[in-house]
């Protein structure tokens, strides 16, 4: 994912959510959380699931924000290490 700036930032991390278009010509949501402390990359991980796929790209991205949302929390309820 191209390095612009987060959507989403608070004290404990950065969320960088967008979209890309399928063969079909769905659109699915692109994301990526990283835990601002240690610069974790939270999501995506090896396995992520699809975020998708959506009719709009707004849709699409929206729902990768949404995710990133839960991402966050739980990170903060059980970080990993």
């Amino acid at each position: 994912m191209p390095r612009h700036k987060a959507n989403l930032i608070d004290e404990a991390v950065e969320i960088f959510a967008t979209y890309e278009r399928l063969s079909d010509g769905r659109y699915a949501g692109k994301l990526r959380v990283l835990r601002k402390a240690d610069r974790k990359l939270l999501f995506p991980f090896d396995g992520a699931p699809q975020i998708g796929p959506y009719e709009t790209p707004e849709a699409a991205r929206q729902a990768a924000l949404d995710y990133g949302r839960k991402i966050a929390a739980g990170d903060r309820a059980a970080p990993e290490r």
